[in-house]
C-alpha cells in the first residue's frame, strides 16, 4: 500500500511528509521533487507568500545512494517565512526572549467558506489561528511532495502525468473540447494559467485581473490525464476498491475542491446511453487488441482502468480569504464584524491543477503496488511484463478452417 501522512502548519518552522509503500531500488530525481515543488508555487493569480518561499524538500530517511531502500521516506520542506513567525507560532508554553517576529493578537473573526468557524467549535480553541495554520493550502506542498516520488514510480512503469486548466471564473474551452494527453503535458512549467488556448487563457488572466481590483477572487475547473496505465487497475469487489471513488475522495480532499468528474462527468446524466458508452471495435495494433472510438468513460469502467487514458476533472470554488470581506462574528465580543484577512491568493486553479496531478499520482501508485504487488522494482518489473505477456496472448483471433 502507498500512503502518506503530512504534518506542520503554514507559518510554523517546517512541513513533514512521510511514504510508505515505495518499493526498494527505485531511483530518486530530487530535482524533479524541486521542479514540481516550482510548478505548485506558479500561476497568474498567487499571492506575496509564493514570492517568499523558494521550496525544497529535505530527504530525511527512505532513500540512500539516490536509491529508495523501502523503509518509509520522510520529507521536511522548511518555511522560510517562519523568523518573521516564530513568536506567535513558537511550540513550547514559555517563549525565549530571543524569538523573532511580531507577537500577532488572536484571530476571532471566522472567514465564510473556511474551516474558521467548524474548526474552532469543533476544537474548543479560542484563536482561529490554531486551525486555519493546519486548514491553509500551504500543507499541499507536502502532498505535492510526496507525489513527485509516486510519480517517478508511474513512470518507470511507463505511465504519463498531465494536467490542464479549462475554466476560471466564467472564461472556459467550449463545450465538449478534448485536450489530448500530448497537448497538455506541452504546457510550458512557468504557462500563467496552463490553459492550452491562447484567447481563453486572455480571457482568464482578464477573470483574474478584475477579482483582484475588485478585492474578490475566482475560482476554476482543471483535469488530470494519466497515460500508458496498464488494464486491471482497481476492483469492483468492494465499494473502497473502486479506483474512481479512490480518485474521487484524493480530489476532494484537496482545499476548496468542491466537486470531481470522471470522463464526461456531470454531462453523462444529460445524455442517452448510445452518447455516453465508449463502443469496442477490434485493433489488433494494441495490448490487447481492442480500441474505443471515444473515451467519455474517462479510462475507467466498473472502478477499474480499461486501456484508455484516464480523464478525472475537479472543480474549484473561490478562495475564501477576500480582500473586501464579507460579514462576520467577531467571536470575542458576538458582534457582527467583517471576516478576517489573512494573506492569500485571487486565484489558485493552475496550482490547484499540480497538487491534483500529485493526488492522482499517488492514488494509481498504490493502485500499481496493488495490482502487481513486489517490495522491489525488479519484483514490479517481472509481474509487470507477466501481466503484458499474458494480455498478448490471451485475445487472439481463432485459427481460420
Amino acid at each position: 500500500m502507498v500512503r502518506f501522512l503530512t504534518a506542520g502548519e503554514s507559518h510554523g518552522r517546517a512541513l513533514v511528509v512521510i511514504l510508505e509503500g515505495i518499493p526498494a531500488g527505485l531511483a530518486i530525481d530530487v530535482d524533479a521533487i524541486a521542479a514540481e515543488l516550482r510548478r505548485r508555487q506558479g500561476g497568474y493569480g498567487r499571492g506575496r507568500r509564493m514570492q517568499i518561499e523558494s521550496d525544497r524538500a529535505e530527504i530525511l530517511s527512505g532513500v540512500r545512494a539516490g536509491e529508495t531502500i523501502g523503509g518509509p521516506i520522510a520529507m521536511m520542506i522548511e518555511n522560510r517565512d517562519w523568523p518573521n513567525w516564530e513568536r506567535t507560532m513558537y511550540p513550547r508554553a514559555e517563549v525565549p526572549a530571543d524569538a523573532r517576529g511580531a507577537n500577532r493578537a488572536r484571530v476571532t473573526r471566522p472567514r465564510p467558506g473556511h474551516a474558521d468557524l467548524a474548526g474552532i467549535a469543533k476544537y474548543g480553541r479560542d484563536d482561529i489561528r490554531d486551525i486555519l495554520e493546519r486548514a491553509s493550502a500551504r500543507e499541499t506542498a507536502s502532498r505535492v511532495a510526496a507525489g513527485s516520488i509516486a510519480r517517478q514510480l508511474l513512470t518507470h512503469a511507463g505511465v504519463g502525468l498531465a494536467s490542464h486548466v479549462w475554466a476560471i471564473g466564467e472564461a472556459r474551452l467550449p463545450p465538449g473540447s478534448t485536450v489530448t494527453f500530448e497537448r497538455a503535458a506541452a504546457l510550458k512549467a512557468d504557462s500563467p494559467v496552463r490553459c492550452v488556448d491562447a484567447d481563453v487563457e486572455r480571457r482568464m488572466i482578464e477573470e483574474i485581473d478584475q477579482a483582484r481590483e475588485a478585492g474578490d477572487t475566482r475560482g476554476g475547473a482543471f483535469e488530470v490525464i494519466a497515460c500508458g496505465l496498464p488494464i486491471g487497475l482497481g476492483s469492483y469487489i468492494q465499494w473502497d476498491r473502486k479506483l474512481d471513488g479512490r480518485l474521487a475522495q484524493a480530489l476532494m480532499s484537496i482545499p476548496a475542491i468542491k466537486a470531481v468528474g470522471v470522463g464526461l462527468g456531470p454531462e453523462a446524466a444529460y445524455r442517452p446511453g448510445s452518447r455516453v458508452h465508449d463502443e469496442i471495435v477490434p485493433d489488433m495494433d494494441r495490448v490487447p487488441p481492442f480500441g474505443r472510438p471515444t473515451n467519455n468513460a474517462g479510462g475507467l469502467e466498473g472502478g477499474v482502468t480499461n486501456g484508455q487514458d484516464l480523464r478525472v476533472s475537479a472543480w474549484m470554488k473561490p478562495i475564501s480569504t477576500l480582500m473586501k470581506p464579507l460579514r462576520s462574528v467577531d467571536l470575542a465580543t458576538m458582534a457582527e464584524s467583517a471576516a478576517a484577512i489573512e494573506r492569500s491568493d485571487v486565484c489558485a486553479v493552475p496550482a490547484a491543477a499540480v497538487v491534483g496531478e500529485a493526488m492522482v499520482a499517488l492514488v494509481l501508485a498504490d493502485a500499481l503496488v496493488e495490482k502487481f504487488g513486489g517490495d522491489s522494482i525488479a519484483e514490479l518489473d517481472r509481474a509487470l511484463e507477466a501481466w503484458s505477456s499474458s494480455m498478448s496472448g490471451r485475445f487472439q483471433a481463432p485459427a481460420p478452417r
